[in-house]
């Protein structure tokens, strides 16, 4: 068990790294292709479709070639993408490739996720949350890299980076034996018979019932906003900063990195402070806490006060994926297997579609605008924090 959580660690810190490293260089990716924030956002749009398509095909590939070969798949098609980002094709090419990457690293993400909650029975929050702390340190570190690589005018090279640590996963999933786990990884069931296939849908397809419904509704609208958000966040607080402190772009890029330190450090502790203080609470406290500093930031005029408001935002943002993931699971008992996979395919949505209309924003709007448009993303998810905490 705890090499299959090590190197699941491993695979979301490449996950970490893909998520971020378009926003890292988005800046001086625009330049060099001469094109808008707009353009930007339709980009990573392309992206967490991509996502989408990889968190819903997922069960899928995992029937037909094993949950080990859907991750061998996947992590072979994000290597495949990367590499492909750093020859910096034609723009038209881009939306290709940035589909492929996320259908790469979307897939990932929804069968280790899917593995570690259906494998783990007691303290589950805390093995997610180990996970959750790899793919924050491969955020902090993209963006940390890609700032002395913009300065050097060779940012293309930041894609090589996730490609090379891609790889690596890939010969860790490929050559690793786990044990009594290897049947379960490597299992592809038989097709069933026409009819008894009708029964396994009919099954599959009604996995809730009566007040289950509302509660996997409330969450599906939870994480597309969470994810949305933090998305939005990561893509295009480089560019906010620039335009708001006139900051270099290299300097800018750091933001991001100061983000996710923050949220690597709040993941460490997440996972316990969660099962002590309770599911729901955790996620409430963090909602709120979210919230209060995204009506703050517009008002911060200096830049110091601009980073001490991202440090305490990516703190107290850095567990509400993973508790709200685990705490969505146990209150739709009976359907482990399929909430996972539901959850983060609907951060996916609005993983793509959030970002799009931020970089609209950008475009169109001043950069105060903008900001208030993230503070009414929060505010919508603390509604939904309020609701989810009377139910649960």
């Amino acid at each position: 068990m705890k090499k299959l959580i090590w190197i699941g660690c491993l695979s979301y810190f490449v996950i970490g790294l893909a998520h971020v490293v378009l926003g890292s260089i988005l800046p001086v990716l625009l330049q060099h292709y001469d094109r808008s924030y707009s353009a930007g956002g339709e980009l990573i749009f392309s992206q967490f479709a991509g996502f989408l398509a990889g968190v819903l095909v997922s069960p899928l590939l995992n029937r037909r070639f094993g949950k080990r070969g859907g991750i061998l798949i996947a992590t072979g098609l994000l290597f495949s993408a990367e590499i492909a980002y750093a020859f910096l094709p034609p723009w038209g090419w881009m939306y290709v490739i940035a589909v492929a990457a996320g259908f790469g690293f979307g897939m990932i993400e929804a069968v280790i996720g899917t593995i570690i909650i259906a494998a783990v029975t007691e303290g589950t929050a805390v093995a997610m949350s180990r996970l959750e702390v790899l793919f924050g340190v491969g955020a902090l570190l993209m963006p940390l890299a890609a700032s002395p690589l913009i300065a050097a005018g060779q940012w293309r090279l930041a894609f090589l980076i996730v490609a090379a640590f891609s790889l690596l996963s890939l010969l860790f999933w490929a050559k690793s034996r786990f044990g009594p786990l290897d049947s379960a990884l490597n299992e592809r069931p038989a097709r069933p018979d026409r009819a008894a296939a009708a029964g396994t849908t009919r099954r599959l397809s009604l996995p809730y019932k009566g007040k289950q419904w509302v509660v996997l509704g409330l969450f599906i609208l939870f994480f597309f906003l969470y994810v949305g958000t933090e998305m939005s966040l990561v893509n295009f607080m480089p560019a906010i900063f620039i335009a708001k402190l006139g900051m270099s772009e290299a300097a800018a890029a750091l933001t991001v990195t100061f983000f996710w330190l923050a949220m690597s450090a709040g993941r460490l502790f997440a996972g316990v402070i969660a099962e002590k203080i309770s599911y729901r609470i955790y996620v409430l406290v963090s909602c709120f806490a979210a919230l209060l500093l995204l009506i703050i930031f517009p008002f911060a005029g200096h830049r110091l006060a601009a980073f001490a408001i991202i440090l305490l935002l990516g703190l107290f943002m850095s567990g509400i994926f993973s508790i709200a993931l685990v705490f969505s699971s146990k209150l739709l008992p009976g359907a482990e297997e399929s909430t996972p996979s539901i959850m983060i395919a609907s951060g996916g949505i609005g993983g793509a579609v959030l970002p799009l209309l931020t970089g609209w924003s950008m475009d169109h709007l001043q950069i105060a605008q903008t900001s208030g448009l993230l503070a009414a993303f929060a505010a919508l998810l603390f509604v939904l924090s309020v609701t989810a905490w009377r139910i649960g």
